[in-house]
């Protein structure tokens, strides 16, 4: 009886509360973008301070789960964002503090399959930014919001005024790149229409498309990873380095653009079996698997991306690639059989074949800007044990080649890592019209200002 008490501490979360999982950043042009993962859905208001710079986002009901120290630090160091300090502020309240270079202006929203915050920073008085924002964001509310204004009263009836106004939205609003604009819908018909499949580049439908299946999950693996470092370039640029950062910047695209759920196979440095790769898509239950990894020829002149779906091939070149890819699998005849049967599976060959098409036509029409040396490499077939287990559309791209000196120096640049991950963004956007109506993310009902 002593001991009852003790159960119900008055200050005590629930036992399964919401934890804070993780922090991860990118820096994108003129956008600084952090993702607070969560363990569930939680309530979430800000406020931003001066002297020194800063934003401070308390995440409520929520527990700090990042490594078990009081205070966790994630440095950033780029023009807008110096470092992320994440504490618990209360046993109910853990708080998010991005410490600032400058005065910024801020989006914050929460996003949904995973439960993330999302913070984004740009410098003040910027308008537009490069991504669109995705319809499956709630806002967030600000602490310390300026109450309404008061509703002005109505003209008197004999004075002859001009109309108000119309009240603008002054907020910078994010904008996608003209590059990557959206298709337009088929037949003048609203984007929340659905549609039926198109027909495939070869004007047939697999079962995929006669059953109206969308896409609403994304699996992004980034190639090799930890002691596997994959190709390196003549000063040194590593494979596993370059397609991380691209994959990163591209998963972002999707979960905004999209409204899609994504993935990682990775998304720090570290190895991955290739096996594993599949399984984590097929676990999932994801639609899309995407392996992006940077080629590597003797022939330092040769330049551009080829993209490959899983199929049986006699091209010495592309039996090399994928004996480079494959090196880590370490699986014996034996253990392979049954993986390698799945590659006979039809459906799921043609839509990869689709998906190739696409993703290849767009690297290569960015790739032709970047360096005008560059020829079509087009879609190519072969062997990759990664996609060998992945049951859903599965590809492997080849972003560019590290062993080519110019476009080891372009791929270095963060800018044009950009315009890579705008190209495979752009690849995966037009496959997924090409099923109809990409399945966004469900907006939630939920009230976060209470």
């Amino acid at each position: 009886m002593l001991a009852a008490p003790a159960q119900t501490p008055a200050a005590a979360p629930p036992a399964q509360a919401p934890a804070v999982t993780s922090i991860r950043f990118w820096s994108l042009g003129n956008t600084t973008r952090v993702a607070v993962e969560v363990s569930g859905e939680v309530r979430v208001k800000y406020e931003v301070l001066t002297s020194p710079d800063r934003i401070a986002v308390d995440i409520a009901e929520a527990r700090m789960r990042l490594g078990g120290k009081a205070l966790h630090v994630v440095k950033v160091g780029d023009k807008l964002v110096r470092q992320i300090r994440v504490a618990q502020k209360d046993a109910l309240v853990t708080r998010v503090v991005l410490d600032l270079e400058a005065p910024v202006e801020q989006e914050i929203s929460q996003l949904a399959n995973p439960n993330r915050v999302m913070i984004e920073v740009r410098p003040a008085g910027q308008r537009g930014a490069p991504a669109a924002v995705a319809q499956s964001r709630t806002a967030v509310e600000k602490i310390d919001a300026a109450p309404p204004p008061p509703t002005p009263p109505k003209p008197e009836p004999q004075r002859s005024e001009p109309p108000p106004k119309p009240v603008v939205d002054s907020r910078p609003q994010l904008e996608p790149e003209p590059a990557t604009q959206p298709l337009p819908p088929s037949s003048g018909l609203p984007d929340n229409t659905p549609r039926a499949a198109r027909p495939n580049a070869q004007g047939s439908r697999s079962l995929t498309r006669a059953l109206g299946l969308k896409i609403g999950k994304v699996v992004l693996d980034a190639g090799h990873g930890g002691n596997d470092h994959g190709s390196t370039g003549p000063t040194g640029l590593a494979e596993k380095d370059l397609v991380l950062d691209v994959t990163l910047r591209l998963g972002s695209l999707i979960e905004q653009r999209l409204g899609a759920e994504v993935i990682y196979t990775r998304n720090s440095d570290v190895f991955v079996p290739l096996e594993e790769r599949g399984a984590i898509a097929n676990q999932t239950k994801a639609d899309l698997f995407l392996s992006i990894h940077a080629n590597s020829s003797p022939l330092k002149a040769i330049s551009g991306a080829e993209v490959y779906y899983l199929n049986f091939t006699n091209s010495k070149e592309s039996l090399d690639v994928a004996a480079r890819e494959n090196a880590s699998h370490g699986k014996s005849i034996f253990e392979l059989r049954e993986l390698i049967q799945k590659i006979a599976l039809k459906d799921k060959m043609v839509e990869s074949q689709e998906f190739a098409g696409r993703v290849q036509s767009s690297l290569y029409s960015t790739w032709a800007k970047m360096n005008p040396a560059t020829r079509n490499r087009g879609v190519k077939m072969a062997p990759f044990v990664v996609l060998i287990g992945a049951s859903m559309p599965a590809v492997l791209a080849e972003i560019g080649f590290v062993s080519n000196p110019r476009d080891e120096v372009l791929l270095k640049k963060p800018d044009q890592r950009q315009r890579i991950a705008e190209a495979l963004f752009k690849g995966v956007q037009q496959y997924a019209s090409g099923l109809g109506q990409t399945q966004r993310a469900a907006l939630r009902e939920q009230n976060s200002t209470r």
